[in-house]
Formats: C-alpha cells, sequence, structure tokens
C-alpha cells in the first residue's frame, strides 16, 4: 500500500505522516528531502516553484514510489498540489494511490509555518500553495483543526472501514 499524505505547507504533512507509518508498519518518506538544491535555493528565497521546477521533482517521487511500492509500500509526505502533479505521483505504481489530504484555515497554516525553525518554505509563500492547490475530491479529506494523533487515528479507523479509502475513482470507458 502507498499512502500519500497531502496539503499545503503547515498542514502537518511530516509529523501525520511519521506517525502513521508505525501504525501500518510503513516506511515513511518526506518528499522535500528529494527535491534539488536549486529548488529549496529558490523557496529559501521566498520564490514559489513553478511547474517546470516540480517537473523533475514529481518524476524522481514518481518513480521512488514505484520502488517503494514493489518493497511493500510507503507513506509519503508530499503537497501534491494539483490534479497533474497527482497524477504523475499515481503514473510510478501499479495499485491505486491512497490520498489523505490535510485541510485547515489559512490562518492556523500561518501560525504553524511562523512557528517552524530552519525550515526553507516561508509562511510569506503559503498564498502562492493555497492559490495553486487543486483540492481532490476522492481524497480522505481530513481538518487540520485535530492533533496530530487524532488525524493519525482517522486515517487507521477509515482504513479498517475501507480499503479503498482516499483512491481515485477508476474511470469508465465509454
Amino acid at each position: 500500500m502507498v499512502c500519500i499524505v497531502m496539503g499545503v505547507s503547515g498542514c502537518g504533512k511530516s509529523t501525520v505522516g511519521e506517525q502513521l507509518a508505525p501504525r501500518l508498519g510503513l516506511p515513511f518518506y518526506d518528499g522535500d528531502a528529494f527535491h534539488s538544491a536549486a529548488n529549496i535555493d529558490k523557496m529559501s528565497h521566498g520564490t514559489p516553484l513553478t511547474d517546470d521546477d516540480r517537473r523533475d521533482w514529481l518524476a524522481t517521487l514518481a518513480t521512488k514510489l514505484g520502488e517503494w511500492e514493489a518493497a511493500g509500500g510507503a507513506i509519503l509526505a508530499c503537497s501534491a498540489l494539483k490534479e497533474t502533479y497527482r497524477t504523475t505521483l499515481q503514473s510510478g505504481v501499479h495499485s491505486p494511490i491512497h490520498w489523505i489530504f490535510l485541510d485547515g484555515p489559512r490562518e492556523l497554516l500561518l501560525e504553524r509555518m511562523g512557528s517552524r525553525k530552519g525550515h526553507y518554505m516561508h509562511a510569506d509563500m503559503l498564498a502562492s500553495q493555497l492559490a495553486t492547490l487543486e483540492r481532490p475530491a476522492y481524497a480522505l479529506t481530513l481538518s487540520i483543526t485535530a492533533t496530530p494523533e487524532e488525524l493519525v487515528q482517522q486515517i487507521v479507523d477509515a482504513k479498517a472501514q475501507n480499503a479503498a479509502f482516499g483512491t481515485k475513482p477508476a474511470v469508465k470507458a465509454a
């Protein structure tokens, strides 16, 4: 099983993913660790990434997802803001990805981003992420007003209730 915990910066993707991984018996990976030095430098200077900037990063993650799927699965924290990005990520695996979308109020996101130390993603870049975000209707959508522990439990419960939780419905041929 491959799960992607997604959402804008500050939503808690990494925290939730790290706590979810042992509960599901899967390794955790943070998509930020796969950004190029050029992308990190750009974001560190307050410049939002473009689709071109993200292309190689997403291709790398898609390849890694295939490797992780073959090894038994994984949890990945990744913004996956646009449907085209999610399509690229899905292209690397054979089974449907389980999408977990962490969503919440802008004020809470800004508060969390402002309290982080040493992270290259600055709070003033949140507006560009929110403008880019295409909310996936098929994802398991959870509110970040809950604690990370509560969010992890909600995900574990959803998995127990439905093997296809948070997956994109198959497109039927005409």
